[in-house]
């Protein structure tokens, strides 16, 4: 999955939205006294996305209340340190604001994506940074952005420092051991300013599958935990295989992180015809995980389901990054992630709700909170 496009895509479509009226109704960002008992489940999440690509303020607010409603206590916030830091030191915090305002709205805690690397680059970074390197430098720059970042935001009690690490280093598995120092001077730094907060890396488990790519997780499990993200599809993003046997894939996390605790970043089954899915099947795949989840609750973090809403699928096409992903370079890819991308909502672009949504809610209303 390409997060940081979208991540983008949603933070640009909420700040031009909502920006002027946002002051008004999520003024307080800072710690509150909650005021009535919550039940949320903070280790079970949904990655909410209206169906529109430039929501308006209602359907936003609306996205978010449908979401809580279901018990889940997370979401994630994908931020790009471009558009959070353009200028050395000097921060804008129009769109993170208001994203991280409508998660404390909702009384959800969030998970960060804040890419140092994202699939096949890295960053993507400022422009004031010029082309950085995994050096001190690079560190010390992560620390003081991360740093900012958390001191403003208390509900951000998870970050991913780089994301689909195993697709980078494919391609540059010498730099593995230098990656590693340089989250591990990260993770050091802001562990002692930020102790309740969490710090891991995120993989992808269909292509560590499909790549038979298992042993770069175990080089790379630093921090507090291993994040994945699922598609499960073969190499062509089609979803070749049923649910039963995609479902048996999941064990490999456990033991690919080596001991460390696992969390589901982004994971889903896709609907559109095109790539073999069904709603039935999505249904079962949402069943699949949860069973899988409910049996091995120990070992997890966190879990969060990808996603809410389905768009249309040019939309998702149009903002997959060509010039950054190589895999794009077969159209048949292209079509498929796009398709597999907007086809994965639990619900359709009508805002109709699929088998999988009820689903959803009965697996989260049958697991205690923790």
């Amino acid at each position: 999955m390409n997060k940081k496009i979208i991540g983008i895509a949603i933070g640009a479509g909420i700040a031009i939205a909502i920006t002027a009226a946002f002051l008004i109704l999520i003024p307080q960002l800072q710690p509150q006294t909650p005021t009535e008992n919550y039940q949320h489940n903070t280790k079970l999440g949904l990655v909410i996305m209206p169906p529109t690509q430039r929501p308006t303020l209602t359907e936003i607010k609306n996205a978010y209340a449908q979401a809580a409603s279901t018990g889940i206590g997370r979401s994630n916030v994908y931020l790009s340190w471009p558009s959070v830091e353009p200028t050395q030191g000097n921060y804008n915090w129009s769109t993170s604001d208001i994203l991280m305002g409508l998660n404390r709205e909702q009384h959800l805690n969030v998970t960060l994506y804040f890419s140092v690397i994202n699939n096949q680059i890295l960053g993507p970074f400022p422009n004031w940074m010029g082309k950085p390197q995994l050096d001190q430098k690079l560190q010390d720059q992560t620390v003081t952005t991360l740093d900012a970042i958390l001191s403003r935001y208390y509900i951000i009690d998870y970050v991913i420092i780089g994301g689909n690490v195993d697709s980078y280093f494919r391609e540059h598995p010498s730099e593995i051991p230098q990656y590693a120092d340089f989250f591990n001077g990260v993770y050091s730094k802001l562990k002692v300013k930020h102790p309740e907060v969490k710090f891991g890396n995120w993989f992808s488990l269909n292509d560590v599958v499909n790549h038979y790519q298992g042993d770069v997780v175990g080089k790379l499990n630093q921090g507090d935990f291993v994040a994945y993200s699922y598609a499960p599809v073969d190499m062509l993003f089609y979803q070749s295989n049923g649910t039963d046997k995609e479902g048996v894939n999941l064990h490999k996390m456990i033991d690919y992180a080596k001991g460390k605790k696992i969390a589901l970043m982004e994971v889903g089954w896709s609907t559109d015809k095109s790539i073999n899915g069904t709603k039935e099947d999505q249904r079962k795949f949402v069943k699949i995980v949860y069973d899988f989840y409910k049996k091995n609750q120990s070992d997890f973090e966190f879990l969060t389901w990808y996603r809410q809403y389905d768009r249309p699928v040019d939309t998702c096409y149009n903002s997959l990054n060509k010039d950054t992903n190589s895999a794009f370079d077969n159209s048949i890819v292209m079509n498929n992630t796009a398709a597999y991308l907007c086809g994965t909502g639990l619900f359709d672009v009508d805002k109709n709700p699929k088998p999988a949504w009820d689903e959803l809610n009965k697996q989260i209303h049958s697991i205690p909170n923790s």
